[in-house]
């Protein structure tokens, strides 16, 4: 498969969390989007107005740090948001239930490096990292091999 990339420019966390909602509503169960960056780069805050702008009522959306896992319901199925920072084996992927998850939830995990090879070949990867000397923008950088992110991809980057 071939691999795409695109990348964009976010100069406030008010463009970050419309991106999010840019791209949640496109987001079906089995989607996954992979969130990598060091601490600070904005992925749980991308995670948390993306979640959020899923919910009928938006709610509460802490990070999943501890829990390695927070689950929710959505209008277009169940969500995923796992933060993997702190998992410490592959096995305790399989005692999570993410790897089923991948197939019939929509699932946002940060930390990704962490899946090694359970790392599911259809995500849409995300890097978002700091502007230097510009604390409220990042960059944000896709990556992609199946061909179903390319619409999205072209739309939100246009």
């Amino acid at each position: 498969m071939t691999r795409h990339t695109a990348a964009c420019r976010l100069n406030s966390p008010e463009e970050t969390a419309d991106l999010a909602a840019s791209i949640a509503g496109a987001l079906r169960p089995g989607d996954c989007l992979l969130l990598e960056g060091v601490i600070g780069a904005g992925k749980t805050h991308f995670c948390r107005h993306l979640i959020q702008s899923l919910m009928d009522v938006p709610e509460d959306v802490p990070s999943p740090t501890f829990t390695l896992v927070q689950t929710y319901d959505v209008p277009a199925g169940e969500l995923w948001h796992s933060d993997l920072y702190r998992l410490s084996s592959l096995d305790e992927l399989e005692e999570l239930g993410l790897t089923e998850a991948f197939e019939n939830a929509i699932c946002l995990v940060e930390w990704p490096d962490r899946l090694a090879e359970l790392t599911p070949a259809h995500a849409l990867h995300l890097t978002l990292s700091l502007v230097p000397g510009a604390d409220d923008q990042r960059n944000i950088q896709f990556a992609w091999s199946d061909p179903k992110w390319q619409p999205l991809i072209e739309r939100i980057t246009a």
